[in-house]
């Protein structure tokens, strides 16, 4: 079996001359079989560069044409221009084209009219799809590696059949942002439609349906580190709220994930996007649950998907407080058993006292560190699950009696004041989150909330100074 491959500009009459003769060979000839490749005339250069380079060709004229070693594995091999492909038919089966000017031009102006139906036609069929804008900033941090698969499993953002997925690196090289583009585009994933990178902020949030902030800023000296962090951290989020109240639908799902002043970033954001819905806007903080329930899960000997309703208040990132009164325990070995789905409160199964109130939070609070210094790189995985696992809580709602902990914008909810973003426990019903109403507040867990509010404040205060111009 010969086969061939034939390439041109469809406005090209070299290539419909050497379409009606590969046509003609394929017709009267049982073992050559030919495919066509049409390219409109602004993509034909950049095809064709892309194409040799890959095969270490060399051609620059249209058509081109080479032959496929199917039974011999392996690239191509290039026969050439027209001219080429001519002398090859005439060479090896005796036969030589017949045709006037005019039919060749006729024939590519045919093929140009083609390849322009084709191209309405395929964005006609997008534009039918109308899929939802979702943009993932910091894409390069490993967090969106591991998120991107995530998004493709239909019980997150259920709500949305087909998903645009913008990937937004401002510091980032346009290299690895096309590589990461590739690789979730090799996911093959149906509800993906399209993948777009972006380096810079023009139209950034454009249409936005969701947006995953993932930034973590570095000081630029040492002296002053935290406070240096601080102000960038608010220049930086400033400047996202904005672009979010110009750009992104007003029904926008914001979640903030990272490591430092989450609930800082969600204050910010809110400020400068005053218009969009403030309860749409959340920090996470389940990979604290997440790490505080690994814990919980060693000493009891479960698995950590055993440890239920873990509750993180305050600020994420900064002065928080783990709180076991709601929390429970499947799978336990103990006196008391029951039926599949019985569990049993986790502060009565542990007796060691001394343990939950030091080395239990300092475990917690050292997990992530831990992590970092021994695989050298950020804890990612249980970041991406979270936010994957708020996303679908959001559309789907949560399990009767299911609680997470997010960054909120506090109402005065548990004596928390009004306009802090607080982590306090919420449950998802209808497409909205709601604080429990029967939590128990005790004197030493409004302290801890009380400690958690003043460093907020502090940072909030700081946070004002930036946006006003004060030094």
């Amino acid at each position: 079996m010969a086969k061939f491959v034939l390439a041109g500009k469809a406005d090209c009459p070299y290539f419909a001359k050497a379409e009606i003769l590969a046509d003609f060979l394929q017709r009267n000839l049982p073992n050559f079989s030919i495919h066509k490749i049409r390219q409109q005339p602004k993509d034909w250069q950049r095809w064709l560069e892309d194409t040799c380079g890959q095969n270490g060709w060399k051609h620059e004229a249209s058509p081109i044409v080479w032959r496929e070693l199917i039974d011999r594995g392996g690239r191509g091999l290039l026969l050439g221009g027209f001219s080429d492909f001519l002398e090859h038919v005439q060479g090896y089966y005796g036969i030589t084209p017949d045709m006037s000017t005019a039919l060749m031009l006729e024939i590519a102006t045919e093929n140009q009219q083609a390849v322009e139906l084709c191209r309405k036609e395929e964005k006609h069929h997008r534009s039918l799809i109308q899929p939802k804008h979702i943009w993932i900033s910091s894409s390069l941090n490993l967090t969106c590696y591991h998120l991107i698969p995530l998004l493709c499993d239909p019980e997150v953002l259920c709500d949305i059949p087909a998903l645009w997925l913008h990937l937004l690196d401002v510091d980032g090289s346009i290299a690895a942002l096309e590589g990461l583009r590739m690789e979730a585009e090799d996911l093959a994933c149906p509800r993906i439609h399209q993948v777009s990178v972006h380096t810079c902020l023009d139209h950034a949030f454009l249409h936005a349906h969701v947006v995953v902030f993932l930034d973590e800023l570095n000081p630029d000296q040492e002296e002053d580190e935290e406070r240096t962090l601080l102000r960038k951290t608010v220049e930086h989020f400033q400047c996202y709220g904005q672009l979010m109240e110009a750009e992104a639908c007003k029904d926008v799902r914001v979640i903030v994930a990272g490591n430092s002043f989450i609930n800082l970033k969600v204050s910010v954001l809110l400020e400068n996007a005053p218009s969009l819905d403030s309860s749409h806007f959340v920090g996470i903080a389940t990979q604290l649950e997440s790490e505080a329930r690994a814990q919980i899960a060693q000493k009891l000997k479960v698995k950590s998907a055993d440890v239920r309703d873990v509750i993180v208040w305050g600020n994420i990132s900064g002065s928080f407080h783990i709180d076991l009164q709601r929390s429970k325990v499947l799978q336990f070995e103990s006196a008391v058993w029951g039926p599949p789905g019985f569990s049993l409160p986790v502060p009565e199964m542990i007796f060691d006292q001394k343990w939950l109130e030091s080395d239990f939070l300092n475990f917690v609070g050292s997990q992530r560190t831990t992590v970092t210094s021994k695989t050298q790189r950020t804890a990612a995985l249980s970041a991406a699950n979270g936010i994957a696992a708020v996303l679908k809580a959001w559309d789907s709602d949560s399990t009767p009696g299911e609680l997470c902990s997010l960054g909120v914008l506090s109402t005065g909810q548990f004596g928390i004041p009004a306009g802090l973003v607080f982590s306090m426990p919420v449950s998802f019903q209808g497409g909205s989150w709601s604080a429990l109403p029967d939590i128990t507040i005790s004197e030493e867990l409004q302290s801890n909330l009380q400690a958690a509010a003043n460093q907020l404040r502090a940072e909030k205060g700081i946070a004002s100074g930036v946006l006003s111009g004060q030094s």
